[in-house]
């Protein structure tokens, strides 16, 4: 066995004490935490190189030594390379720069979650029922907690901890709780196949900040889409309201006539008849005293209420929309598709995106002193788009003169201050007899002094300001003044509390029904287009729009046998063959 000499084994355990050296402060930097082993790791390796100096020093000529020169320079410099990874490491743990190259920006948190997080008042918990602790959920839950230092979040073995399990209620594996300022709140059970989605969580955060809840109204008894699960139903557009903290009601008019004080927003989705008199006269009432309404109007339907859109400059053009250029989308010309949307709270986030209107009809738009209106969705320009008159035909062709040219406007969204608050305000000059109120008559003793005007024929020629010098002579005229100031105060503040509401009537009319209906409001643009219109009505403007879910692209093809087998022969034989075919001429060429 060979033995290790003296010289050998010190530079071995001076290599050693610089390992531990390294290892204690890479173990402090990364954890942040210098306890007692990242400690006692520097303190070995600082003892083992202080020792190992100390024996080579009483070594004669040993720092004049060429290979202690050497040793010396290959020391600082590995040293030198080691801080210099170790700075690395630090600033790469404290501060982390990102850049997700997904198409659809899968790892990245949408701009409303963002700006939720952002404004986060206090701390907010995210409480993982699970033993699984699945690697998508955690960078979903790492992407909210760098937005914010009040979000938190954390995994939790009902078994082992039962008693939290309980004070939240768990009944299974995978339930993701919220909690927040004392309240809590399920978001959804985590599978499998079913992992935590941003859109649910960002929805009850929302939720349980706000504490509040709008009501949606929709009207019904003329055909309208149905809110419950049926044949033809906005079910998933009413579930989409109630993730979204809205609660989605019916509304019967001829029942009542005046619409319920807590609408928020009253829909109108696709009536198929004709409204009463007295049902449109009551959603007018209810426009003028600052309501939101939204109308969805299918083409060949008159529901009478053009009244109702005069004042606000909108007409239904009954032509209905075609859309020629999309033929590849495979839902025909009569399901124009929409990429173009106006700068709007609605659309502000849709940029290119697409949604899409089987048989819709277009909006006329004529301005409105007052009234502030923005088309939401435009078609495509002539002639790939244009509103088509003679709807028999089977052949569709632009006629000039019947039929209108597109860029054709399928929704309009439009606002319009009430002055009613300042009118309210104007009664509190009835509140000047306040005099009569203010008992500061409780100076009235002074009047008592009056007597003297009494006795002096001049009172008559003039009330009580010209009978007044006498009283100067009295302590009482330093009295009245006071109740002429009374009067403003006790008004003023009536004042200020209506002036603080400025009411704002909202109104969004869209050409078409079937975009929000069962089965194509989860396509495309369609959801996004309903929830943002009925959040922008509701006038929440805390509550933060529509999340769209983001989904990786399927770009597998799809090619017929033929196509398959002629890309596996051209792949598997015909290119080696080519290749084996060069280089055989090659090879002939040159021997």
């Amino acid at each position: 066995m060979k033995k290790i000499s003296k010289k050998k084994f010190a530079n071995l355990l001076f290599l050693f004490g610089l390992f531990l050296l390294t290892l204690g402060l890479t173990v402090g930097l990364i954890s942040e935490k210098w306890g007692i082993l990242p400690l006692a790791f520097i303190i070995s390796g600082f003892l083992i190189c202080v020792v190992w100096i100390g024996l080579k020093t009483q070594q004669s000529q040993f720092w004049s030594k060429r290979s202690t020169q050497s040793t010396t320079n290959a020391l600082v410099a590995t040293l030198a390379v080691l801080t210099i990874l170790g700075l690395i490491n630090f600033l790469g743990t404290r501060y982390q720069l990102r850049l997700d190259l997904t198409e659809t920006q899968l790892f990245t948190l949408a701009p409303q979650s963002k700006e939720l997080l952002r404004n986060l008042p206090k701390p907010a918990t995210v409480w993982l029922f699970t033993r699984e602790e699945n690697l998508l959920d955690q960078e979903l839950l790492e992407n909210y907690r760098r937005q914010s230092p009040n979000f938190k979040f954390e995994y939790i073995d009902p078994q082992t901890r039962p008693g939290l399990a309980e004070k939240f209620g768990v009944k299974d594996f995978g339930e993701v709780y919220l909690e927040f300022d004392n309240k809590r709140q399920l978001v959804q059970t985590i599978r499998e196949n079913e992992r935590l989605s941003e859109v649910r969580l960002t929805s009850r955060l929302q939720q349980i900040i706000s504490n509040t809840t709008a009501k949606v109204y929709f009207l019904q008894g003329h055909g309208e889409l149905e809110i419950t699960s049926a044949k033809n139903s906005i079910s998933q557009a009413v579930q989409g309201l109630t993730d979204k903290n809205f609660t989605a009601l019916p509304l019967n008019l001829t029942e009542q006539t005046k619409l319920p004080e807590d609408a928020a927003v009253v829909v109108v989705a696709g009536p198929k008849r004709a409204l009463f008199d007295g049902e449109v006269k009551a959603l007018q009432d209810y426009l003028n005293s600052g309501g939101n309404l939204m109308l969805m109007i299918d083409p060949n339907i008159d529901p009478k209420i053009d009244n109702l859109l005069k004042d606000w400059g909108v007409k239904l053009d009954n032509r209905l929309a075609v859309d020629i250029s999309e033929v590849s989308s495979g839902l025909g010309p009569a399901a124009p598709l929409v990429r173009e949307y106006g700068q709007h709270p609605i659309t502000k986030d849709f940029g290119n995106g697409i949604s899409f209107y089987p048989l819709a009809r277009p909006i006329l738009i004529n301005p409105v002193p007052d009234i502030e209106s923005t088309p939401l969705l435009r078609t495509k320009s002539y002639p790939s788009s244009w509103a088509e008159s003679n709807q028999q035909s089977e052949k569709l062709e632009f006629n000039e003169g019947q039929d209108l040219k597109g860029p054709l406007t399928l929704g309009v969204a439009l606002k319009r201050k009430l002055p009613s608050p300042t009118p309210t305000a104007s009664p509190t000059p009835t509140a000047s007899p306040t005099p009569t109120t203010s008992p500061t008559p409780t100076t009235s003793p002074t009047p008592t002094a009056s007597p003297t005007p009494t006795t002096s024929p001049t009172p008559t020629t003039s009330p009580t300001p010209t009978t007044f010098p006498t009283p100067t002579a009295s302590p009482t005229p330093t009295t009245s003044p006071t109740p002429t100031a009374s009067p403003t105060p006790t008004a003023s503040p009536t004042e200020e509390n209506s002036q603080n509401k400025t009411k704002e009537s909202r109104l969004v009319v869209l050409g078409n029904s079937d975009f929000a209906r069962d089965g194509l409001f989860q396509q495309q643009l369609n959801g996004d287009v309903f929830l943002n219109s009925v959040t922008w009505l509701s006038q929440q403007d805390q509550q933060p729009l529509s999340i769209r879910p983001k989904e990786p692209k399927n770009r597998r093809i799809t090619m017929s046998t033929a196509k398959a087998n002629l890309l596996s022969i051209s792949s598997l034989l015909l290119l080696p063959f080519i290749a084996l075919t060069t280089g055989a001429i090659i090879w002939w060429k040159r021997r």
